[in-house]
């Protein structure tokens, strides 16, 4: 991989704030890369990522005029988007006669919705731009029927078909678009359930990262549509 091509890149990162957002914001800090972070809580980032080459941005990807003018405040300040990564997530597990309806509700808002509203106004710049590239985090729940991810695989397979949909139609306006599929990874994202788990054999954020990177560093006269990263032991 040439690394030295991410360096003045300008990558935008929604739900930056914990899981694997953090951990390629992270990254990408530490490889000189210009960063925009997204996230309904900034305080930690802000402590974080103190330097010029950094905007934090609170953020509601599920609220249209809050993306609106995310995006705004983006291209104000690099003027160029290179890359958009759609990391932000929510989830809540139980079987489906037993789900919460608000849930359900809150999963579809912030998974679809809210990929879904960034693609649109992140697209429509980088249409302008006539380049740039898309990585939109699906999950394993979104290919696969996992009992007790009713809900959560439901907004998941429906951001998996959103993708291939912006894939056929902006594939000819020279923006690269991939889904990745990770299964299940090490992070915040399991402190709120009401079960116990075993994290040891998860995928660590870090390794999700260092696949992201990959992505981006990939030439242009090519692209990976989809990639899954599975757990050693599969799926947990």
């Amino acid at each position: 991989m040439d690394l030295s091509q991410l360096k003045d890149k300008v990558v935008v990162i929604i739900g930056a704030s914990r899981g694997i957002g953090r951990a390629t914001a992270t990254m990408l800090h530490e490889k000189g890369t210009k960063l925009v972070l997204g996230s309904r809580s900034t305080e930690e980032l802000q402590r974080q990522f103190v330097h010029e080459t950094v905007l934090t941005l609170q953020l509601d990807v599920s609220d249209e005029e809050s993306v609106k003018q995310f995006v705004t405040k983006c291209t104000e300040r690099f003027g160029h988007i290179d890359v958009l990564i759609n990391a932000a997530g929510f989830g809540t597990f139980a079987p489906i006669l037993d789900s919460e309806t608000k849930d359900f509700d809150h999963m579809m808002s912030v998974n679809l919705r809210g990929t879904y509203l960034s693609c649109k106004y992140f697209g429509q710049q980088m249409k302008k731009q006539q380049e740039g590239q898309i990585l939109n985090l699906v999950s394993i729940a979104g290919s696969t029927a996992l009992p007790g991810n009713g809900g959560y695989s439901a907004s998941k397979f429906g951001v998996l078909g959103l993708t291939k949909v912006l894939q056929a139609e902006l594939r000819r306006e020279g923006i690269r678009i991939t889904s990745v599929l990770p299964g299940s990874v090490d992070s915040s994202f399991w402190d709120k359930v009401d079960f116990d788990i075993d994290k040891k054999n998860m995928i660590p954020t870090q390794s999700i990262a260092e696949h992201i990177v990959f992505l981006l560093c990939q030439p242009k006269q090519s692209v990976v549509d989809e990639i899954t990263i599975m757990p050693p032991m599969g799926i947990l």
